[in-house]
C-alpha cells in the first residue's frame, strides 16, 4: 500500500470523486481520499491522500488556496457559473461599466466578508445536500459564513470579462464571489472558468494528470511522485523526546516537558495553547503531531503516524 500525498491535476469533466475512483484503479488500493471538492468544470490542484496519509485530508482541506478565475459580467445564473440556467442578462450594461469602478469593487473584497453558500453545493441543511434540493427545484435559506480573501488581483480586464487571481480561506466559493461582484456592479456576474493553482504548498506546476500517474505506475516510479506525511506537516515545528519519553510517544500518550529534548527541539517555552508540533522519538523517527494544552502543561496527541522510516524512501521533497 502507498502512503502519502500525490499532487493531482484534476482535469475538466472529472468530479473529485472520479479522480479518487480512477486512482484506486491505477494504484490498486482502496484507502484514498481527496482534500477538498472541485466542481466538475473546474481544473487544477487536487491533493489526494493515500493510505496513512488519509489522516491529513481534513487538515489539507482547511488550508489556504489560490485560484485563477474568469468572471463574466452581464449574466447571472442559478449555479453562479456559465453551466447554469440564465437568471438575468445585461450585456450592454456590462460593456458600459467604468473599468476603474470594476477594479475598485473587485479589489474591495480583500479581507473578511460574509458569504452565502450557493444552492448548488455539497453543504448540508437538515441532513440534505443543497445541490440535491436545488436539482429538485427547492431553495432554502442559508446562513452567511465568514470567509477571508487574503489577496485578490486583476490579471486582465477586457469587459465583459475579468480575469482574477484569488487567495482565500477554506470554505470560500469563487462562484459566489463572482456573483457577488456582479450584483454590486448592478449587471450580474458568473464564473466562466476556474483554475486552482495552489493548495497550501502544493503548486499547479508540480501536479500530475491521471494519465501521467498511470505511466509512472507502469514504470515502477510511483514513489518518486509521492509527498510524505512528514513533508506535508513541515509547517509544524519539530520536537524530540528524551529516551525516557519514547514509551509515551509510542503508545500515543501525552508528553510532559521533562520528557522532551530541549536541545534538539523547537523553543518549548514559546508554546501557546493549541499550537501543534511534529513529534519525533529520541532516535529521530517521526511519530505524529501533538497539540500543546496550556492548562495541563502537556502535549496531547492530535494525529499519530506510526510509520516505518523506510516507507517513503526516495519520495519527492517539498
Amino acid at each position: 500500500m502507498y502512503h502519502g500525498i500525490i499532487n493531482v491535476y484534476k482535469e475538466p469533466g472529472y468530479t473529485s470523486h472520479d479522480v479518487v475512483a480512477r486512482l484506486r484503479g491505477i494504484l490498486k488500493q482502496k484507502k484514498i481520499g481527496h482534500t477538498g471538492t472541485l466542481d466538475p468544470a473546474a481544473e487544477g490542484v487536487l491533493p489526494v491522500c493515500l493510505g496513512m496519509g488519509t489522516r491529513l485530508c481534513d487538515m489539507l482541506a482547511d488550508r489556504t488556496k489560490t485560484y485563477e478565475a474568469v468572471l463574466l459580467l452581464g449574466r447571472s445564473t442559478d449555479t453562479q457559473d456559465t453551466t447554469g440556467l440564465t437568471l438575468t442578462r445585461d450585456e450592454a450594461g456590462a460593456l458600459a461599466l467604468d473599468p476603474q469602478k470594476v477594479r475598485e469593487v473587485i479589489l474591495g473584497f480583500k479581507g473578511d466578508y460574509d458569504q452565502i453558500p450557493p444552492m448548488y453545493s455539497a453543504l448540508k441543511v437538515d441532513g440534505k445536500k443543497l445541490c440535491d434540493l436545488a436539482r429538485a427545484g427547492k431553495e432554502v435559506e442559508r446562513k452567511a459564513r465568514r470567509v477571508e480573501i487574503l489577496d485578490i488581483s486583476i490579471l486582465k480586464l477586457e469587459l465583459p470579462r475579468v480575469s482574477i487571481r484569488v487567495t482565500c480561506s477554506k470554505g470560500t466559493y469563487i462562484r459566489t464571489l463572482c456573483d457577488d461582484i456582479g450584483r454590486i456592479l448592478g449587471v450580474g456576474g458568473c464564473m466562466e472558468h476556474l483554475l486552482r493553482t495552489r493548495v497550501d504548498r502544493f503548486q499547479v506546476e508540480d501536479s500530475l494528470r491521471l494519465d501521467q500517474i498511470e505511466q509512472l505506475r507502469d514504470q515502477g516510479d510511483i514513489e518518486g511522485c509521492l509527498y510524505t506525511v512528514e513533508e506535508a506537516l513541515e509547517a509544524y515545528p519539530a520536537v524530540y523526546t528524551l529516551p525516557e519519553g519514547d514509551k509515551n510517544l509510542k503508545n500515543g500518550n501525552p508528553c510532559f516537558r521533562q520528557l522532551l529534548d530541549s536541545g534538539r527541539s523547537a523553543p518549548l517555552e514559546t508554546a501557546k495553547d493549541g499550537d501543534r508540533f511534529r513529534f519525533y522519538n529520541s532516535e529521530g523517527i517521526f511519530k505524529g503531531v501533538y497539540q500543546y494544552q496550556q492548562e495541563k502543561h502537556w502535549w496531547k496527541p492530535w494525529k499519530m503516524f506510526d510509520l516505518d522510516p523506510d516507507t517513503f524512501k526516495g519520495a519527492k521533497k517539498l
